[in-house]
């Protein structure tokens, strides 16, 4: 086995194809990260608005939670429709596609893809928050960990999404029984105590009051809180991952995710009201997150304490996996499109999309390093993207139920479908435009100026296509009467094997045949070199072909000061061009096979770069031919190219 078989896992074949799709046992843990993991950081990033308020937020988290977890069951049904809508693929793209056109569907793409690489980011720098949290001495090296889970994360998609969720599946599990014996223990003393428990580790005291509850401060607290639900389109937009039927994995993956997510939620908001716990900041040492001080409150510092704390940062870090699902898959649908490079929709070794996966690894680790990993920092960005699509893909299958409902199918359960798909797409578009009110000014308005951006590289992409495709395109039957041999020029730096294979086959294709030699040395050298290389050009290859009753190709020296033989060579084809208007030139460039990887660095390239000088021309009628050799192993010397 090669090293990238041990790393990646052997490359799989298409017939495996199917044998690599998931169920609910390793759909929650492929998919459901992203959410599972935002119960950290939502209700933290809604009670860090709230810290002017002294301990007074404590009792304002829940107004702020209770409306998220009813967004979040109103969310709930309409994905539930979609997925049963569009069991191949119900992401907000295709939706948008269908059902409002193509430009709403660039948008839903562009607030995906930007909404992709913000939850990798913050996914992890809100794990390794949490790391921190727990161990402060590490504080120090926040960035370093943050770039370091980014490598794994991509490493373990690399290898497949089948291995991601079971890679991924026991914190996950493990997150959810311990989360949730924490928080069930923690109900119950609040409970048995009046509502008053006594906290084994107390949490910090919070500061003094600053600001009074107003309107817009909850409305800033819910638009921060409102990032716990970023993960929920995420099965609709991965249904192609699952086995069949795919619809019921689907809907019992969503189904699980929103349980255990609604769950968390409302018991972390009532928990850091019954302990008096409070948001802290991230950027300051000591800092302890809002998992962190309930774990704490309810178990102390122990064995359970540590395992808690240690799956909450696995999800917290591996959150960014639900992305990784995602993300190359959407990027796939748009790239057959023609909205992105072709590159994105061919399948790698381990039948995954590794462009997809590679890019959102790079522009995640460029925005954990511009930010620092801080969640902090990151949070304001983030939810803008979520919230776009939520409404595109509502308003989507509004229209959807409204053209089946006009075509005829006017059913009681159509009706039903489109009551509560406007009912989504009204309350998304109010909390999206409630959101962006609210961290405008803090930051969201670089999504919103990427997102133009965005659709319009996706624009330009599909103008270069379509162009390519008008040019490309057969129009007429071909000309057979331009079928003829065409004039070959063979380019060589000095006379061995390599030029010999270059010029044999030249002959074989031409009874008109250049060699061009590129004279490197000047004076009483260059007349040396020119000397001998014309005697052993007459002696083997004039001379034999003669004998044989052959014409030998014609030989030009070329000079050039710079030692450049693009700049000649380019003249000359001009000049035969001109002598021979219409009449197909083929250039032969004979070049080493490097086998190894070092061989790459023992050879020059000039051929290379030839080529690439060649190609950039354009020329109809100008035809450019690699001629190989392979040297035999323990015989290689360095070539001349």
């Amino acid at each position: 086995m090669s090293v990238l078989d041990i790393i990646l896992g052997r490359r799989l074949a298409n017939r495996e194809f199917n044998e690599r799709k998931i169920g609910t046992f390793e759909g929650l843990p492929a998919m459901g990260l992203d959410g599972l993991g935002s119960s950290a950081y939502g209700p933290e990033a809604a009670l860090s608005i709230l810290i002017p308020l002294g301990a007074a937020a404590t009792s304002c988290i829940g107004w702020v939670m209770l409306p998220i977890v009813a967004l979040l069951a109103i969310l709930f049904a309409s994905y539930w429709q979609t997925i049963r809508a569009y069991p191949s693929n119900g992401g907000a793209y295709i939706v948008a596609r269908d059902n409002l056109g193509t430009n709403a569907s660039l948008l839903a793409a562009a607030a995906l893809m930007v909404d992709y690489v913000l939850n990798v980011s913050v996914g992890i720098a809100a794990g390794v928050g949490a790391l921190v949290s727990a161990v402060p001495a590490l504080h120090p090296y926040i960035l370093p960990l943050c770039l370091a889970i980014l490598a794994i994360v991509t490493l373990v998609n690399l290898r497949g999404t089948l291995d991601a969720g079971r890679v991924f599946a026991l914190p996950t599990y493990l997150f959810v029984m311990t989360f949730g014996f924490v928080i069930g223990l923690g109900i119950y003393r609040a409970l048995s105590s009046g509502g008053h428990p006594q906290a084994i580790v107390p949490p910090p005291a919070m500061g003094e009051a600053t600001e009074a509850a107003t309107l817009w401060l909850l409305l800033r607290a819910f638009a921060s809180g409102c990032t716990a639900m970023t993960g929920v389109e995420a099965v609709s937009n991965g249904m192609t991952a699952f086995r069949e039927p795919a619809v019921k994995y689907g809907h019992r993956t969503l189904t699980a995710i929103v349980v255990i997510l609604g769950v968390l939620l409302l018991g972390i908001a009532f928990l850091a009201r019954a302990y008096g716990i409070g948001a802290m900041s991230q950027e300051h040492d000591g800092y302890r997150s809002v998992l962190s001080q309930i774990s704490a409150a309810v178990v102390g510092e122990g064995v359970l304490y540590y395992t808690t704390i240690g799956s909450l940062l696995c999800v917290l870090a591996f959150s960014a996996n639900t992305s990784f699902v995602d993300f190359p898959r959407l990027c796939r649908v748009v790239a057959e499109d023609g909205f992105l490079p072709k590159s994105f929709a061919i399948a790698g070794r381990r039948l995954v999309f590794d462009v997809g996966i590679l890019y959102l690894a790079v522009t995640s680790g460029i925005l954990l390093i511009a930010f620092g990993g801080i969640t902090d920092r990151l949070i304001p960005l983030f939810a803008i993207g979520a919230f776009l699509t939520f409404t595109i893909s509502q308003a989507g299958m509004v229209w959807h139920w409204r053209r089946s409902i006009a075509a005829g199918h006017s059913s009681r359960e159509n009706k039903t479908h489109l009551a509560v798909n406007t009912a989504g797409a009204l309350t998304t578009g109010l909390a999206l435009i409630v959101i962006v009110a609210a961290k405008f000014l803090e930051g969201a308005w670089i999504t919103i100026l990427v997102l133009p951006i965005v659709i319009v590289l996706l624009k330009g992409i599909r103008s270069y296509y379509d162009q390519l495709f008008d040019e490309l395109r057969a129009a007429a039957p071909v000309q057979l009467s331009t079928l003829s041999a065409p004039i070959a020029i063979v380019a060589f730096e000095s006379w061995t094997k390599l030029t010999e294979n270059a010029l044999m086959f030249a002959m074989s294709i031409s009874p008109n045949v250049t060699a061009i030699h590129l004279l490197k040395l000047s004076g009483p050298d260059q007349e040396e070199e020119r000397r001998r290389l014309e005697e052993r050009w007459r002696t083997q290859l004039e001379e034999p072909l003669s004998r044989a009753g052959m014409s030998p190709p014609r030989l030009v020296l070329l000079q050039s000061q710079y030692r450049n033989l693009q700049i000649p060579m380019v003249k000359l084809i001009n000049e035969i061009k001109t002598e021979h208007p219409g009449k197909r030139i083929a250039v032969l460039i004979p070049d080493v096979v490097k086998d190894r990887w070092y061989q790459h660095l023992l050879h020059t390239h000039r051929a290379a770069r030839l080529r690439s000088r060649l190609l950039r021309m354009g020329d109809e009628d100008l035809t450019v031919i690699s001629v190989p050799l392979r040297i035999r192993h323990g015989a290689q010397h360095d070539h001349p190219e």
